[in-house]
């Protein structure tokens, strides 16, 4: 790991959305707390099961498109993210927390957005109204603060950043203490099947 000039005082309180403001790399952030960074074109799983509401789901989100405004990330959230996630629920049967309060330090803390989790499988999910990239950094900090909070013996940790038309993916291998930003972008409609099929298979048909 290479050095890192990035510091964090002690007796300064950041929460999750701080990070968001941040101009640093992300991996200056991440080695700040032990971890290393990469991107590449990750494989993510994929499942193969029968998405028999895959036309209405696309048609609803065309209509919000096209009706809806979506200047604010609480639009985007109830018009594109939400219909998404209502039909990753239908598929998978995960329990799904809506700003979830995590608090591990007084660096690692704060709200995420969407936690699901299927049995030992989970996602989180950052919604944002633009800025894919620093919504990641945000990401990165939520799953190294989500690794040092669960118990449970998972490998690996997801974690999708979304603007609701746009989504990008990251994975933290606990074990190697590596977070890698998939540098595939996925857009909603056009990559909504997926999308859907990538998450299905993250927590497990």
């Amino acid at each position: 790991m290479k050095n890192n000039a990035f510091q964090l005082s002690g007796d300064v309180s950041y929460s999750f959305s701080d990070y968001f403001k941040l101009n640093n790399e992300v991996e200056d952030i991440v080695a700040f707390f032990g971890y290393d960074f990469d991107k590449q074109s990750y494989l993510l799983p994929q499942s193969t099961v029968v998405l028999d509401r895959l036309e209405d789901l696309i048609l609803r989100l065309n209509e919000n498109l096209l009706y809806a405004s979506m200047n604010s990330e609480i639009a985007r959230r109830e018009f594109l993210i939400a219909p998404v996630i209502s039909e990753i629920i239908h598929y998978t049967h995960s329990k799904v927390k809506i700003e979830y309060p995590l608090s591990v330090s007084e660096h690692l803390k704060g709200y995420l957005d969407y936690l699901l989790q299927q049995q030992q499988h989970l996602l989180v999910i950052e919604a944002k109204k633009a800025d894919i990239e620093q919504g990641f950094l945000q990401l990165a900090v939520e799953l190294i603060a989500l690794d040092k909070w669960l118990e449970q013996d998972t490998v690996l940790l997801y974690g999708a950043v979304s603007t609701g038309d746009i989504w990008r993916f990251g994975v933290l291998n606990r074990q190697t203490k590596m977070i890698v930003q998939d540098v595939n972008l996925f857009r909603v409609p056009a990559d909504v099947e997926d999308l859907l099929r990538v998450v299905i298979g993250i927590l497990g048909e």
